[in-house]
């Protein structure tokens, strides 16, 4: 009786060996225990996604006018010529984002340094959302109208132009038309910057 008091104070003082692990699941299972090789995800940004638009909502009678320059040369950088009302420019430099790993995007965007975003072609997936939000873009740039030689698409929705529209300029296209569909429906041109 003596022994079993004594062997259960010992137990309770720390002095019991320890198990180790493997001892206690077995060899077996111990060899079957692999560990987690699957690459850890980006963290979740902590801001908020930015929104995605190609309308402002506003009362004000304007549309946003936005250009995409191309290129190095700086005859298809600049917006079109004779056009004296103010447009928004995205600058060149961005390959296509969608699909690239969050690394990669986050990368390509915070080199950029932009509020304003617009991704090239208009194509962007949930990693290039969060790695603009961790870039500190505000607003993802779509248009809801594009200005071809032809005259203005509209790719979805009414097809008209209507207050707080974002209209896609495209190069050496004739802006005299733009100019009299904006002023045939008492519209006029704003700044982007100055609603987002």
């Amino acid at each position: 009786m003596a022994a079993g008091v004594l062997a259960a104070a010992l137990l309770l003082a720390g002095c019991a060996q320890p198990v180790v692990p493997i001892e206690r699941l077995g060899r077996k299972a111990a060899e079957g225990v692999r560990p987690h090789l699957r690459p850890l995800a980006a963290p979740p940004s902590r801001r908020p996604l930015p929104p995605v638009v190609d309308h402002v909502p506003t009362h004000d009678r304007i549309v946003f006018l936005t250009y995409d320059a191309t290129g190095r040369d700086p005859r298809r950088t600049a917006a079109p010529r004779g056009l004296r009302v103010p447009v928004t420019r995205f600058t060149p430099g961005l390959r296509p984002l969608a699909g690239k790993p969050y690394a990669a995007q986050r990368a390509a965007l915070c080199a950029r340094r932009t509020r304003l975003l617009r991704p090239p072609r208009g194509s962007y997936d949930a990693t290039t959302l969060r790695a603009a939000a961790d870039c500190g873009t505000t607003a993802v740039v779509l248009w809801r109208a594009t200005l071809t030689p032809t005259g203005l698409i509209y790719p979805r929705g009414p097809h008209h132009l209507r207050p707080g529209d974002i209209v896609r300029l495209l190069p050496e296209t004739p802006t005299a038309r733009l100019l009299d569909a904006i002023h045939g429906r008492n519209l006029t041109a704003a700044r982007l910057e100055d609603y987002l």
